[in-house]
Protein backbone atom coordinates (compact mmCIF):
# COMPACT_ATOMS: atom_id res chain seq x y z
CA UNK A 1 0.00 0.00 0.00
CA UNK A 2 1.38 3.37 -1.04
CA UNK A 3 0.63 6.97 -0.17
CA UNK A 4 -0.73 8.81 -3.22
CA UNK A 5 -1.39 12.52 -3.59
CA UNK A 6 -4.28 12.97 -6.05
CA UNK A 7 -4.80 16.53 -7.34
CA UNK A 8 -7.80 17.58 -9.42
CA UNK A 9 -8.90 20.97 -10.69
CA UNK A 10 -12.52 20.22 -9.79
CA UNK A 11 -14.27 18.07 -7.24
CA UNK A 12 -14.69 14.61 -8.81
CA UNK A 13 -18.06 13.92 -7.23
CA UNK A 14 -20.81 13.50 -8.23
CA UNK A 15 -19.65 11.77 -11.42
CA UNK A 16 -22.19 13.50 -13.65
CA UNK A 17 -20.05 14.55 -16.62
CA UNK A 18 -17.06 13.28 -18.57
CA UNK A 19 -14.01 14.47 -16.66
CA UNK A 20 -15.68 13.84 -13.29
CA UNK A 21 -16.71 10.31 -14.30
CA UNK A 22 -13.09 9.55 -15.11
CA UNK A 23 -11.63 11.25 -12.03
CA UNK A 24 -14.12 9.58 -9.67
CA UNK A 25 -13.62 6.06 -10.98
CA UNK A 26 -9.83 6.32 -10.89
CA UNK A 27 -9.85 7.97 -7.47
CA UNK A 28 -12.18 5.33 -6.04
CA UNK A 29 -10.00 2.54 -7.40
CA UNK A 30 -6.79 4.04 -6.05
CA UNK A 31 -8.41 4.64 -2.65
CA UNK A 32 -9.43 0.98 -2.47
CA UNK A 33 -5.79 -0.08 -2.73
CA UNK A 34 -3.72 2.78 -1.33
CA UNK A 35 -3.80 5.70 1.10
CA UNK A 36 -4.97 8.60 -1.04
CA UNK A 37 -4.60 12.23 -0.03
CA UNK A 38 -6.92 14.31 -2.19
CA UNK A 39 -6.54 17.98 -3.08
CA UNK A 40 -9.27 19.70 -5.12
CA UNK A 41 -10.83 23.01 -6.05
CA UNK A 42 -14.56 23.54 -5.58
CA UNK A 43 -16.06 26.19 -7.85
CA UNK A 44 -19.75 25.51 -7.11
CA UNK A 45 -20.59 26.21 -3.44
CA UNK A 46 -23.30 23.52 -3.35
CA UNK A 47 -20.66 20.89 -4.08
CA UNK A 48 -19.14 21.33 -0.63
CA UNK A 49 -21.77 18.88 0.62
CA UNK A 50 -20.01 16.12 -1.33
CA UNK A 51 -16.71 16.48 0.56
CA UNK A 52 -17.85 13.99 3.20
CA UNK A 53 -18.33 11.39 0.47
CA UNK A 54 -14.72 11.90 -0.58
CA UNK A 55 -13.51 11.77 3.00
CA UNK A 56 -15.20 8.39 3.39
CA UNK A 57 -12.81 6.81 0.87
CA UNK A 58 -9.65 8.94 1.17
CA UNK A 59 -7.04 9.06 3.91
CA UNK A 60 -7.28 12.86 3.86
CA UNK A 61 -8.97 15.59 1.83
CA UNK A 62 -8.19 19.27 1.47
CA UNK A 63 -10.17 21.59 -0.73
CA UNK A 64 -9.93 25.18 -1.79
CA UNK A 65 -12.90 27.31 -2.87
CA UNK A 66 -12.47 28.77 -6.34
CA UNK A 67 -14.51 31.81 -7.32
CA UNK A 68 -14.93 31.81 -11.11
CA UNK A 69 -15.09 35.62 -11.09
CA UNK A 70 -11.87 36.05 -9.11
CA UNK A 71 -10.17 33.25 -11.03
CA UNK A 72 -11.08 34.98 -14.28
CA UNK A 73 -9.50 38.20 -13.05
CA UNK A 74 -6.46 36.22 -11.91
CA UNK A 75 -6.14 34.62 -15.31
CA UNK A 76 -5.73 38.06 -16.87
CA UNK A 77 -2.26 38.06 -15.38
CA UNK A 78 -1.44 35.22 -17.71
CA UNK A 79 -1.51 37.71 -20.57
CA UNK A 80 1.20 39.75 -18.85
CA UNK A 81 3.40 36.92 -17.57
CA UNK A 82 3.32 34.64 -20.60
CA UNK A 83 1.51 31.88 -18.71
CA UNK A 84 -1.55 30.25 -20.17
CA UNK A 85 -4.91 31.61 -19.07
CA UNK A 86 -5.69 28.12 -17.78
CA UNK A 87 -2.65 27.92 -15.52
CA UNK A 88 -3.31 31.40 -14.13
CA UNK A 89 -6.99 30.57 -13.60
CA UNK A 90 -6.14 27.61 -11.38
CA UNK A 91 -3.06 29.16 -9.78
CA UNK A 92 -3.56 29.64 -6.03
CA UNK A 93 -0.93 30.30 -3.35
CA UNK A 94 -2.96 28.70 -0.54
CA UNK A 95 -3.53 25.56 -2.57
CA UNK A 96 0.20 25.35 -3.25
CA UNK A 97 0.90 25.68 0.47
CA UNK A 98 -1.52 22.83 1.21
CA UNK A 99 0.18 20.62 -1.36
CA UNK A 100 3.58 21.32 0.15
CA UNK A 101 2.26 20.51 3.62
CA UNK A 102 0.81 17.17 2.49
CA UNK A 103 4.09 16.26 0.79
CA UNK A 104 6.09 17.13 3.91
CA UNK A 105 3.73 15.29 6.28
CA UNK A 106 2.88 12.13 4.33
CA UNK A 107 5.77 11.86 1.86
CA UNK A 108 3.63 10.40 -0.96
CA UNK A 109 5.17 7.77 -3.19
CA UNK A 110 3.08 8.85 -6.19
CA UNK A 111 1.52 12.09 -7.42
CA UNK A 112 -1.56 11.50 -9.59
CA UNK A 113 -2.17 14.84 -11.29
CA UNK A 114 -5.52 15.21 -13.01
CA UNK A 115 -5.12 17.83 -15.80
CA UNK A 116 -2.10 19.81 -16.89
CA UNK A 117 -3.30 22.84 -14.90
CA UNK A 118 -2.44 21.00 -11.67
CA UNK A 119 1.04 19.89 -12.73
CA UNK A 120 2.82 23.09 -11.55
CA UNK A 121 1.82 22.24 -7.96
CA UNK A 122 4.14 19.23 -7.90
CA UNK A 123 6.86 20.27 -10.35
CA UNK A 124 9.21 21.35 -7.54
CA UNK A 125 8.72 17.95 -5.86
CA UNK A 126 9.91 16.09 -8.94
CA UNK A 127 12.54 14.06 -7.07
CA UNK A 128 10.19 13.08 -4.23
CA UNK A 129 7.78 10.73 -6.02
CA UNK A 130 6.61 9.25 -9.27
CA UNK A 131 4.47 11.73 -11.18
CA UNK A 132 1.56 10.56 -13.33
CA UNK A 133 -0.20 13.33 -15.28
CA UNK A 134 -3.66 12.45 -16.57
CA UNK A 135 -4.34 15.10 -19.20
CA UNK A 136 -7.46 13.25 -20.44
CA UNK A 137 -7.17 14.99 -23.81
CA UNK A 138 -4.94 17.47 -25.60
CA UNK A 139 -6.67 20.57 -24.28
CA UNK A 140 -4.46 22.92 -26.26
CA UNK A 141 -5.82 21.43 -29.48
CA UNK A 142 -9.34 22.35 -28.40
CA UNK A 143 -8.26 25.99 -28.08
CA UNK A 144 -6.62 25.86 -31.49
CA UNK A 145 -9.88 24.62 -32.97
CA UNK A 146 -11.85 27.27 -31.09
CA UNK A 147 -9.62 29.93 -32.66
CA UNK A 148 -10.58 28.77 -36.14
CA UNK A 149 -14.23 29.47 -35.31
CA UNK A 150 -13.68 32.94 -33.83
CA UNK A 151 -13.26 36.43 -35.27
CA UNK A 152 -10.56 38.89 -34.35
CA UNK A 153 -9.69 39.84 -31.58
CA UNK A 154 -10.99 36.67 -29.90
CA UNK A 155 -9.21 34.56 -32.50
CA UNK A 156 -5.80 35.91 -31.49
CA UNK A 157 -6.53 35.27 -27.79
CA UNK A 158 -7.63 31.70 -28.43
CA UNK A 159 -4.60 31.05 -30.66
CA UNK A 160 -2.35 32.40 -27.90
CA UNK A 161 -3.98 30.11 -25.34
CA UNK A 162 -3.53 27.14 -27.63
CA UNK A 163 0.19 27.87 -27.90
CA UNK A 164 0.79 28.66 -24.24
CA UNK A 165 -1.28 25.71 -23.01
CA UNK A 166 0.64 23.35 -25.28
CA UNK A 167 3.83 24.68 -23.71
CA UNK A 168 2.39 23.88 -20.27
CA UNK A 169 1.33 20.40 -21.41
CA UNK A 170 4.79 19.69 -22.79
CA UNK A 171 6.44 20.95 -19.61
CA UNK A 172 4.13 18.80 -17.47
CA UNK A 173 4.82 15.74 -19.59
CA UNK A 174 8.58 16.30 -19.55
CA UNK A 175 8.53 16.47 -15.75
CA UNK A 176 6.45 13.30 -15.34
CA UNK A 177 7.08 9.58 -15.30
CA UNK A 178 3.91 8.92 -17.29
CA UNK A 179 1.39 11.05 -19.15
CA UNK A 180 -2.05 9.60 -19.89
CA UNK A 181 -4.74 10.35 -22.46
CA UNK A 182 -8.21 8.91 -22.80
CA UNK A 183 -7.87 7.64 -26.38
CA UNK A 184 -5.15 6.36 -28.65
CA UNK A 185 -5.90 9.23 -31.02
CA UNK A 186 -5.19 11.80 -28.29
CA UNK A 187 -2.02 10.00 -27.22
CA UNK A 188 -0.81 9.80 -30.81
CA UNK A 189 -1.55 13.48 -31.38
CA UNK A 190 0.38 14.47 -28.27
CA UNK A 191 3.29 12.24 -29.25
CA UNK A 192 3.45 14.21 -32.49
CA UNK A 193 3.21 17.59 -30.73
CA UNK A 194 5.59 16.59 -27.91
CA UNK A 195 7.95 13.94 -29.29
CA UNK A 196 10.16 14.24 -26.20
CA UNK A 197 7.35 12.57 -24.20
CA UNK A 198 6.77 9.74 -26.64
CA UNK A 199 8.51 7.15 -24.47
CA UNK A 200 6.11 7.58 -21.55
CA UNK A 201 2.82 8.54 -23.23
CA UNK A 202 -0.10 6.14 -22.74
CA UNK A 203 -3.81 5.83 -23.50
CA UNK A 204 -6.25 4.78 -20.81
CA UNK A 205 -9.89 4.53 -21.85
CA UNK A 206 -12.95 5.35 -19.79
CA UNK A 207 -15.41 2.64 -18.84
CA UNK A 208 -19.20 2.42 -18.80
CA UNK A 209 -21.37 0.71 -16.20
CA UNK A 210 -23.43 -1.53 -18.47
CA UNK A 211 -25.50 -2.76 -15.53
CA UNK A 212 -26.60 0.82 -14.84
CA UNK A 213 -27.13 1.70 -18.50
CA UNK A 214 -29.30 -1.35 -19.14
CA UNK A 215 -31.91 -1.15 -21.93
CA UNK A 216 -33.88 -4.04 -20.47
CA UNK A 217 -34.96 -1.94 -17.48
CA UNK A 218 -38.36 -0.27 -17.60
CA UNK A 219 -38.46 3.54 -17.70
CA UNK A 220 -41.45 5.88 -17.87
CA UNK A 221 -41.52 7.81 -21.15
CA UNK A 222 -40.66 11.52 -20.64
CA UNK A 223 -40.63 12.30 -24.38
CA UNK A 224 -44.27 12.27 -25.46
CA UNK A 225 -45.71 10.72 -28.60
CA UNK A 226 -43.61 12.25 -31.39
CA UNK A 227 -40.52 10.39 -32.65
CA UNK A 228 -37.68 11.67 -30.48
CA UNK A 229 -34.12 12.56 -31.40
CA UNK A 230 -32.03 12.95 -28.24
CA UNK A 231 -28.77 14.63 -27.36
CA UNK A 232 -27.35 14.53 -23.82
CA UNK A 233 -24.59 16.67 -22.37
CA UNK A 234 -23.66 19.65 -20.22
CA UNK A 235 -25.13 22.56 -22.09
CA UNK A 236 -22.79 25.42 -21.20
CA UNK A 237 -19.84 23.56 -22.77
CA UNK A 238 -18.84 25.34 -25.98
CA UNK A 239 -18.55 22.25 -28.26
CA UNK A 240 -22.01 21.09 -27.14
CA UNK A 241 -23.50 24.55 -27.69
CA UNK A 242 -21.95 24.74 -31.14
CA UNK A 243 -23.26 21.26 -31.97
CA UNK A 244 -26.81 22.13 -30.91
CA UNK A 245 -26.84 25.41 -32.81
CA UNK A 246 -25.61 23.67 -35.94
CA UNK A 247 -28.00 20.70 -35.68
CA UNK A 248 -31.09 22.82 -35.05
CA UNK A 249 -30.15 25.33 -37.74
CA UNK A 250 -29.05 22.94 -40.48
CA UNK A 251 -30.37 19.41 -39.84
CA UNK A 252 -33.78 19.88 -38.25
CA UNK A 253 -35.16 21.90 -41.22
CA UNK A 254 -34.43 18.88 -43.42
CA UNK A 255 -36.52 16.64 -41.14
CA UNK A 256 -39.60 18.82 -40.68
CA UNK A 257 -41.30 17.89 -43.95
CA UNK A 258 -41.70 14.24 -42.98
CA UNK A 259 -45.23 12.78 -42.50
CA UNK A 260 -44.49 12.35 -38.81
CA UNK A 261 -41.82 15.00 -38.09
CA UNK A 262 -39.53 14.25 -35.15
CA UNK A 263 -38.94 16.32 -32.05
CA UNK A 264 -35.40 17.09 -30.92
CA UNK A 265 -34.66 16.86 -27.19
CA UNK A 266 -31.61 18.64 -25.74
CA UNK A 267 -31.09 16.97 -22.37
CA UNK A 268 -28.52 18.33 -19.96
CA UNK A 269 -27.62 20.75 -17.21
CA UNK A 270 -26.84 24.46 -17.46
CA UNK A 271 -28.27 25.35 -20.88
CA UNK A 272 -26.94 28.80 -21.71
CA UNK A 273 -28.84 31.56 -23.47
CA UNK A 274 -27.91 30.33 -26.94
CA UNK A 275 -29.24 26.84 -26.17
CA UNK A 276 -32.40 28.09 -24.46
CA UNK A 277 -33.16 30.22 -27.51
CA UNK A 278 -33.38 27.06 -29.64
CA UNK A 279 -36.46 25.79 -27.79
CA UNK A 280 -39.74 25.66 -29.70
CA UNK A 281 -42.38 23.30 -31.04
CA UNK A 282 -39.84 20.97 -32.58
CA UNK A 283 -37.01 21.47 -30.07
CA UNK A 284 -37.23 20.83 -26.35
CA UNK A 285 -34.58 21.98 -23.85
CA UNK A 286 -34.89 20.18 -20.52
CA UNK A 287 -32.12 21.58 -18.35
CA UNK A 288 -30.76 19.27 -15.65
CA UNK A 289 -32.60 15.96 -15.29
CA UNK A 290 -32.35 13.48 -12.45
CA UNK A 291 -31.63 10.55 -14.78
CA UNK A 292 -30.77 10.55 -18.49
CA UNK A 293 -31.65 6.87 -18.93
CA UNK A 294 -35.41 7.37 -19.52
CA UNK A 295 -34.60 9.84 -22.29
CA UNK A 296 -32.12 7.47 -23.90
CA UNK A 297 -34.43 4.51 -23.45
CA UNK A 298 -37.33 6.14 -25.32
CA UNK A 299 -35.29 7.93 -27.97
CA UNK A 300 -35.74 6.71 -31.53
CA UNK A 301 -32.21 7.85 -32.33
CA UNK A 302 -29.41 9.58 -30.42
CA UNK A 303 -27.16 12.14 -32.08
CA UNK A 304 -23.71 13.53 -31.30
CA UNK A 305 -23.15 16.25 -33.91
CA UNK A 306 -20.04 17.74 -32.30
CA UNK A 307 -17.65 19.49 -34.66
CA UNK A 308 -15.04 19.89 -31.90
CA UNK A 309 -14.46 16.60 -30.08
CA UNK A 310 -11.59 15.85 -27.75
CA UNK A 311 -11.23 12.57 -25.91
CA UNK A 312 -13.91 9.96 -25.27
CA UNK A 313 -17.48 11.23 -25.39
CA UNK A 314 -19.18 9.44 -22.50
CA UNK A 315 -22.55 10.53 -23.84
CA UNK A 316 -21.98 8.37 -26.90
CA UNK A 317 -20.81 5.31 -24.95
CA UNK A 318 -23.80 5.59 -22.59
CA UNK A 319 -26.25 5.74 -25.50
CA UNK A 320 -24.53 2.75 -27.09
CA UNK A 321 -24.76 0.86 -23.80
CA UNK A 322 -28.50 1.58 -23.86
CA UNK A 323 -28.68 -0.21 -27.20
CA UNK A 324 -29.35 2.90 -29.26
CA UNK A 325 -28.37 3.77 -32.79
CA UNK A 326 -26.12 6.82 -32.52
CA UNK A 327 -25.34 9.18 -35.40
CA UNK A 328 -21.98 10.90 -34.90
CA UNK A 329 -19.70 13.27 -36.76
CA UNK A 330 -16.33 12.07 -38.10
CA UNK A 331 -14.72 14.04 -35.26
CA UNK A 332 -16.58 11.89 -32.72
CA UNK A 333 -15.98 8.70 -34.66
CA UNK A 334 -12.21 9.05 -34.41
CA UNK A 335 -12.43 9.12 -30.59
CA UNK A 336 -14.03 5.65 -30.48
CA UNK A 337 -10.89 3.51 -30.44
CA UNK A 338 -12.57 0.12 -30.35
CA UNK A 339 -15.63 0.61 -32.56
CA UNK A 340 -15.92 -0.90 -36.00
CA UNK A 341 -18.14 0.32 -38.80
CA UNK A 342 -21.31 -1.44 -37.66
CA UNK A 343 -21.90 0.02 -34.18
CA UNK A 344 -22.39 3.72 -34.97
CA UNK A 345 -23.55 5.76 -37.95
CA UNK A 346 -21.22 8.51 -39.17
CA UNK A 347 -22.36 11.64 -41.00
CA UNK A 348 -20.45 14.77 -41.92
CA UNK A 349 -22.75 17.20 -43.71
CA UNK A 350 -26.23 18.31 -42.67
CA UNK A 351 -27.70 16.32 -45.56
CA UNK A 352 -25.87 13.15 -44.49
CA UNK A 353 -26.97 13.66 -40.88
CA UNK A 354 -30.60 14.12 -41.88
CA UNK A 355 -30.46 11.06 -44.13
CA UNK A 356 -28.98 8.87 -41.38
CA UNK A 357 -31.47 10.09 -38.77
CA UNK A 358 -34.42 9.66 -41.11
CA UNK A 359 -33.30 6.14 -42.02
CA UNK A 360 -33.33 5.13 -38.35
CA UNK A 361 -36.68 6.83 -37.75
CA UNK A 362 -38.30 5.02 -40.68
CA UNK A 363 -36.59 1.63 -40.53
CA UNK A 364 -35.34 1.27 -36.98
CA UNK A 365 -31.84 0.12 -36.12
CA UNK A 366 -32.20 -2.74 -33.69
CA UNK A 367 -29.14 -4.58 -34.96
CA UNK A 368 -26.95 -1.48 -34.75
CA UNK A 369 -28.09 -0.91 -31.16
CA UNK A 370 -27.40 -4.51 -30.20
CA UNK A 371 -23.93 -4.40 -31.72
CA UNK A 372 -23.26 -1.08 -30.02
CA UNK A 373 -24.09 -2.44 -26.58
CA UNK A 374 -21.97 -5.54 -27.16
CA UNK A 375 -19.02 -3.37 -28.16
CA UNK A 376 -19.26 -1.21 -25.06
CA UNK A 377 -19.64 -4.23 -22.79
CA UNK A 378 -16.63 -5.90 -24.39
CA UNK A 379 -14.16 -3.03 -24.60
CA UNK A 380 -15.23 -0.06 -22.49
CA UNK A 381 -14.86 -1.26 -18.91
CA UNK A 382 -12.72 0.09 -16.11
CA UNK A 383 -10.88 -3.07 -15.11
CA UNK A 384 -8.54 -3.05 -18.10
CA UNK A 385 -7.76 0.61 -17.46
CA UNK A 386 -7.07 -0.05 -13.80
CA UNK A 387 -4.49 -2.65 -14.79
CA UNK A 388 -2.51 0.04 -16.61
CA UNK A 389 -2.74 2.34 -13.59
CA UNK A 390 -1.29 -0.40 -11.40
CA UNK A 391 1.56 -0.80 -13.86
CA UNK A 392 2.28 2.93 -13.91
CA UNK A 393 2.27 3.17 -10.12
CA UNK A 394 4.53 0.17 -9.65
CA UNK A 395 6.18 -0.40 -13.04
CA UNK A 396 7.75 -3.70 -13.88
CA UNK A 397 11.12 -3.75 -15.54
CA UNK A 398 9.49 -4.91 -18.77
CA UNK A 399 6.94 -2.08 -18.80
CA UNK A 400 6.83 -0.12 -22.04
CA UNK A 401 5.75 3.44 -22.69
CA UNK A 402 4.14 3.61 -26.10
CA UNK A 403 0.91 5.32 -27.02
CA UNK A 404 -0.81 2.04 -27.74
CA UNK A 405 -0.73 0.99 -24.09
CA UNK A 406 -4.21 0.53 -24.35
CA UNK A 407 -13.05 37.97 -27.40
CA UNK A 408 -11.22 38.07 -23.98
CA UNK A 409 -14.27 37.59 -21.71
CA UNK A 410 -15.49 34.75 -23.92
CA UNK A 411 -12.09 33.18 -23.93
CA UNK A 412 -11.81 33.42 -20.14
CA UNK A 413 -15.23 31.81 -19.71
CA UNK A 414 -13.92 28.78 -21.60
CA UNK A 415 -10.97 28.45 -19.22
CA UNK A 416 -13.23 27.72 -16.27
Amino acid sequence: MRDILFLAHRIPYPPDKGEKIRAWNILRYLASRHRVHLGIFIDVPEDVRHVDKLKSICASVFWQPLSPRLATLRSLRGLLTGKSLTQAYFGDAKFRSNVDEIVARHKPDVFYVFSSAMAPYVAHHRSAARIIVDMVDVDSEKWRQYAQMMRWPARSIYKREGRSLLALERQAAEGSDAVIFVTRAEATLFSRLAPEANGHTHSLSNGVDVDYFDPSLDYANPLGDRPAIVFTGVMDYRPNVDAMTWFVGHVMPLLRDQPNPPQFWIVGANPNRAVRSLAGTDVRVTGRVADVRPYLSHAKVVVAPLRIARGVQNKVLEAMAMGKAVVVTPQIRQTLDYCGGDEVLTAGSAEEFAEAVQSVLLNGATQIGQLARKRVARHYHWQSSFALIDELIEPRASGSGNADSTALATALSDVG
